[in-house]
């Protein structure tokens, strides 16, 4: 009793609120924090995006390289092509890797997934985008270069194989090539140990050094896109296999190279655990 009169007491003899201090008087409730996970990539960001990044950059990398053949002047051998070639790879690369990964080869693409840079999901269709965007590179390639420079090269399309005993050494040439492209790629833009932001710059030289050191060898071609949008346009198939059937052989064996010999630990724990695209995307 005695602690409810003091408590009324208190009460009685406490001062009046004015209506300013009663104005300043904040009602509001406090605030629940929330959080909230990171904001998932939209359908058009995870799947269709990726794609039209690797029919774009192809079809940029192989007009430039069918143009490169086909106006290559007198004098300069493979060094127009070889430096072309390159250049205009590891541009298209810096520009929308982080978009797609910067691919622009069916046997890179076949590379980064059994390394785990690339899921499952995405092979096909980046494949089905880099065929397309090399017959979209070779057809401007043959509408917008002089016909007669066009018949000599061919449209670009790779004739440095002319004969059934070249086979052997072109083959071989294509694997070893092609492997050191993909090895490249993979261990200078995926491997957590390895990878380095000039990624573009070190794919698009090896490029130009297999051109300069093979080109007489099988074309240096290590690219099946590259090889099958100027045959289309062309109409030219002469040993067109070999460009098939070499990088997609040197991708098989770069993948279980790097996977179980040279770069495991630096590796997703399996094919396919990797980012959906983009090889590179933390590097930049």
């Amino acid at each position: 009793m005695l602690a409810y009169q003091g408590i009324i007491f208190v009460f009685q003899n406490r001062p009046a609120m004015s209506d300013a201090e009663f104005g300043r008087m904040s009602f509001k409730e406090p605030e629940l924090e929330t959080k909230r996970g990171p904001a998932q990539p939209h359908w058009y960001e995870r799947y269709l995006q990726p794609c039209i990044g690797e029919l774009v950059g192809s079809a940029f990398f192989i007009y430039i390289g069918c143009v490169s053949v086909i106006e290559n002047s007198d004098g300069t051998g493979r060094l127009q092509p070889a430096l072309a070639h390159g250049l205009a790879l590891g541009l298209t690369i810096a520009i929308l890797g982080n978009i797609s990964g910067g691919h622009y080869n069916p046997a890179v693409t076949l590379g980064a997934w059994l390394v785990g840079g690339l899921n499952m999901v995405m092979v096909i269709p980046y494949w089905i985008s880099q065929l397309c965007g090399g017959m979209i590179g070779a057809g401007l390639a043959k509408v917008t270069t002089v016909w007669e420079r066009y018949e000599n090269a061919t449209g670009g399309a790779f004739t440095a194989i002319t004969s059934d005993p070249q086979l052997p050494a072109a083959v071989v040439g294509e694997i070893v090539m092609t492997m050191l492209l993909v090895m490249a790629v993979c261990m200078g833009a995926i491997n957590e140990k390895t990878k380095s932001p000039l990624a573009p710059f070190c794919i698009g030289l090896t490029v130009t050094v297999d051109i300069l050191a093979g080109g007489a060898v099988s074309g240096a071609c290590m690219n099946p896109a590259r090889a099958f949008g100027p045959a289309v346009a062309a109409n030219h198939w002469e040993y067109h296999w070999v460009y098939w059937v070499s990088p997609m052989g040197a991708a098989l064996l770069v993948g279980a190279l790097i996977r179980y010999v040279v770069g495991f630990q630096g590796l997703p724990e399996c094919p396919g655990g990797g980012e959906l695209y983009g090889f590179w995307q933390e590097s930049f």
